[in-house]
């Protein structure tokens, strides 16, 4: 007789399950992103529940978790792809697994990026609401006048100060995420002024697009500098999630042949509001990990 679901054991993951994780995906409906699952299983923890029909995952989440900048110990942790495989929805296993997750980070502050869908059971775990990303998509056309900012590629030696902005912006240390950008992303671009850094965005790869972020920028200007530099090294369509406080860019972008797609609400467990200053993060590397 098989097992019941709420016996079944939660297991981490790891690299093996990187098929089974983008599987998993695709029998929710969504693209199998098989390049950023295999981000999220080394840069984070990836927990899992084996299907007692043997057949892949039942379900799956990853949590990626950063520290402060001056103590040890993480600083805040971010859970994403929280999933559950088609024929076990709706009877309990993606609650057992969020509940494990949570208990798993202690007194560590939590955040998540909730679809619709989603958006009741971490209401019910706790979660609250502090804002909303709007994700955009499609073929990047520009025709103004060119940016006065300006853009090139990082290089080894932008790294300390990549790092050092990122802390400042996102507000906890992310040097195992960020240093993993180089070998992940397809562009690396930083805009500097003065000979100091005023931002730096990324461009990765996804299905049949490729994804900006992060984005981080001294101010909207910069922001739009980056967008337009990344854009003009790929002929896939450019995805994004921009924090709808950005009113400017996101009607910019729009402007430039970016379509909404989908809302996702930004909740956090354990903290009223995110760290860090929203005013120069434009971006998120992914909504899977904060």
């Amino acid at each position: 007789m098989p097992m019941p679901l709420s016996e079944l054991p939660i297991r981490h993951l790891t690299w093996d399950d990187l098929s089974a994780c983008a599987n998993l995906s695709e029998d929710r409906g969504w693209p199998r992103e098989d390049h950023k699952w295999g981000l999220l299983l080394t840069a984070g923890t990836g927990y899992g529940v084996d299907a007692p029909d043997t057949k892949g995952l039942a379900a799956a989440c990853v949590l990626t978790s950063y520290g402060p900048r001056r103590t040890e110990g993480p600083g805040l942790a971010a859970i994403g792809m929280v999933l559950v495989a088609e024929r076990y929805a709706r009877l309990g296993i993606g609650r057992r697994l969020m509940k494990h997750v949570i208990a798993e980070t202690g007194d560590t502050p939590i955040t998540l990026h909730a679809t619709p869908n989603g958006r009741p059971l971490y209401e019910e775990l706790g979660f609250a609401v502090t804002g909303r990303a709007e994700m955009v998509r499609g073929h990047f056309t520009h025709s103004g006048p060119a940016s006065t900012v300006a853009t090139r590629p990082a290089t080894a030696e932008d790294l300390p100060a990549v790092l050092s902005l990122d802390a400042d912006v996102f507000g906890q240390d992310r040097t195992s995420m960020i240093t993993r950008l180089p070998a992940f992303a397809d562009q690396l671009l930083v805009a500097e002024e003065d000979g100091g850094l005023t931002g730096y965005a990324a461009l990765w790869p996804n299905m049949d697009t490729h994804v900006i972020g992060p984005l981080i920028a001294r101010d909207t200007h910069t922001a739009k500098a980056l967008i337009t530099s990344l854009a003009a090294g790929t002929d896939r369509p450019l995805r994004t999630d921009i924090d709808v406080r950005h009113e400017e860019l996101l009607a910019w972008v729009k402007e430039c042949g970016l379509e909404p797609i989908a809302f996702n609400t930004v909740m956090t467990h354990g903290i009223p509001d995110l760290p860090g200053d929203w005013t120069r993060r434009f971006a998120p590397l992914t909504v899977a990990a904060g």
